[in-house]
């Protein structure tokens, strides 16, 4: 028994060593399925390291997200709507969600669903060391391939908030970083048609637009089917953040606009 104690004890010790470890090779692996970051793939606009807040296209297309970190009741009708108008969007799942709903994550995976990572704990992400960001991003990642078999390669930073060591600790752990550029405010409740407007009259909503929901509010799910027919009206198809964004040989704007070189 104290063997294995201290067996345990070193494995304990030696963990931020592993995750990282871990992350290089789901980065390589990321690199394969995608054709390969090549040299011409650059994050940085001047002196920062951005996520993808939108994308430069020709095509009219802008994608759907929802955040999965607390509520769970609408869920169900979240997919049932996205089933019955046939949109695929991205889910944003914290290692907390997928603990407490691990039949709801399976049901995403099986209807076609991206499955993203928001973090083990929902915290803010640039007041953690490297090695946290490493365990906050590893720990929900291992999470979703156990119950799904597929390597997550999305993730959004809680609260949107990042720094230049958030987005490269990321991308060696195999991983998109993506934020948004239409917030439907969703999350302050204040009903229906206030997110319809919200979104629809945005500023920002145009070809390229990541739109930010959440599973867990009040409203969406009300929302919900008039907001993808108000897009489908102004020509726009909904598709998932993997289908809209380049996976390699682009750059990033001081906007956050994603741009294929």
């Amino acid at each position: 028994m104290r063997q294995n104690g201290k067996m345990e004890a070193l494995l304990e010790r030696h963990r931020g060593v592993w995750l990282m470890l871990l992350c290089v090779l789901l980065a390589a692996a990321g690199s394969a399925r995608f054709g390969g970051r090549t040299a011409q793939t650059s994050s940085r606009a001047g002196e920062r390291e951005l996520p993808i807040y939108c994308v430069d296209t020709q095509k009219p297309q802008v994608a759907l997200s929802f955040d999965a970190a607390w509520g769970n009741e609408d869920t169900q009708k979240i997919l049932d709507i996205l089933e019955k108008r046939g949109v695929h969007v991205t889910f944003f799942m914290t290692g907390g969600w997928v603990s407490s709903y691990p039949e709801d994550v399976k049901k995403i995976f099986a209807a076609g669903h991206d499955l993203g990572n928001h973090s083990e704990n929902h915290k803010n992400m640039s007041q953690l060391s490297k090695e946290d960001c490493t365990r906050e991003l590893m720990e929900v990642h291992h999470k979703v391939k156990e119950l799904t078999g597929t390597d997550m390669c999305l993730f959004r930073p809680p609260y949107g908030d990042y720094d230049n060591e958030v987005i490269q600790t990321a991308q060696e752990c195999g991983y998109y970083p993506i934020q948004w550029s239409v917030d439907s405010l969703d999350w302050k409740n204040y009903g229906r048609q206030e997110i319809l407007d919200t979104v629809l009259k945005h500023k920002n909503l145009g070809n390229g637009a990541i739109i930010l929901c959440h599973n867990g509010a009040e409203y969406t799910a009300q929302a919900l089917d008039d907001l993808i027919t108000g897009l489908q009206d102004m020509g726009y198809e909904i598709v998932p953040i993997s289908q809209l964004i380049y996976k390699e040989n682009y750059h990033m704007d001081y906007s956050g606009k994603q741009i294929a070189n």
